[in-house]
């Protein structure tokens, strides 16, 4: 069935073209994506080795995205349909012919696309109660790079956070990784999905930065092009707060020094909770008897250089006594430079008396 492609509604509209803030696909990253897209993203050899001694060594084998998605779309269908069947003795309908028959059409649209029009059919999705059932017809998996970027620009806009997150994860995250794995570097249009995906930051975290980090399996290439995203674009504190939180509080793998390290440069105001969690990430490696990465220690020496007057004076001596243990030739010594050369948030300041002579 061939469907007839509608005009993408104009500003005025609700859906995702009326997203004014965000530039369009011509302009979205041209000047600063062009590094991470255009060349393969060469890593450091010996950065990549100690990584990998923090990887998960049992990680399942990765499954292909219409896994993912037919896995998720069964589960719910036999959630529904047990319930549907209990109440009223009848078993859950399915999709009617005529919508599989369209969905397939949109299927081979998004399969070649490349510029233009969209089918109006798949605009709609984001707002339909079966929309991952229905989403699955357009085999995600076969849709080109562009396709893929039209379709987070309207999901990211048109669903509720939690129901993007869900597409971020199922859909765009897996993709992502395929395409770093495969090309060792990331196609433009992905480059720039990801980043119209934080058009929704809470989902951009739990969708995509977090289960990457809790796999246990992200590489140091992916860790480099996904966290270019966080350097580029702004973030409200509070879903940056909350991030790091996370990943301070998770089981380390080695990525999650780079996540922090580029989240720590961004400056920000960050409640004493958050300081108080990575500083105790930072000293649970005292019994940790295999060589960290650099990375570790530059994600350190973040945190000391930025926010060296936020943390206490146990905190700091904490620190330097993990520098005894945790060295680096050069780096450990510009840490402990930063500590030992600050206030301390719990330390009094005391100003001096002027005292007026009549």
């Amino acid at each position: 069935m061939s469907l007839p492609c509608n005009p993408i509604k104009g500003p005025d509209s609700q859906d995702a073209d009326s997203d004014e803030e965000w530039p369009a696909l011509g302009e979205a990253g041209v000047d600063d994506a062009d590094a991470v897209c255009d060349a393969e993203v060469v890593v450091d050899p010996s950065d990549e080795k100690a990584i990998e001694l923090f990887m998960n060594k049992n990680a399942p084998v990765r499954r292909t995205l219409a896994d993912i998605i037919m896995e998720k779309i069964t589960e719910k269908q036999t959630e529904v349909g047990t319930v549907m069947s209990e109440v009223s003795g009848h078993p859950m309908p399915q999709l009617d012919p005529r919508i599989i028959e369209v969905y397939k059409g949109v299927s081979k649209v998004l399969s070649k696309y490349r510029s233009g029009k969209l089918p109006k059919a798949f605009k709609i999705i984001p707002a339909l109660s079966n929309w991952e059932q229905v989403l699955y017809l357009t085999e995600p998996e076969s849709w080109t790079a562009a396709a893929m970027y039209q379709a987070t620009r309207i999901f990211s806009s048109n669903l509720k956070e939690r129901m993007a997150q869900r597409f971020y994860n199922l859909v765009l995250l897996p993709r992502v990784r395929d395409d770093i794995a495969e090309y060792k570097r990331l196609n433009f249009h992905l480059y720039s999905a990801l980043k119209k995906a934080l058009f929704k930051p809470g989902a951009w975290f739990k969708g995509i930065l977090i289960p990457l980090c809790e796999s246990g399996t992200c590489t140091l290439r992916e860790a480099i092009i996904i966290g270019s995203i966080l350097t580029k674009c702004s973030i409200p504190v509070l879903h940056s707060s909350a991030a790091m939180l996370k990943l301070a509080e998770m089981e380390y793998n080695g990525a999650n020094s780079i996540f922090l390290r580029l989240l720590l440069d961004k400056k920000y105001a960050l409640p004493f909770r958050v300081l108080d969690a990575l500083v105790a990430h930072f000293l649970s490696f005292r019994s940790e008897k295999r060589v960290l990465p650099v990375l570790w220690h530059q994600s350190l020496l973040t945190l000391a250089q930025r926010y060296k007057a936020d943390l206490g004076s146990e905190q700091k001596e904490a620190l330097l006594e993990l520098l005894k243990i945790q060295t680096h030739p050069q780096i450990s010594a510009e840490i402990r430079r930063e500590l030992q050369n600050s206030e301390s948030r719990d330390v009094e300041v005391v100003l001096p008396v002027i005292v007026e002579m009549d």
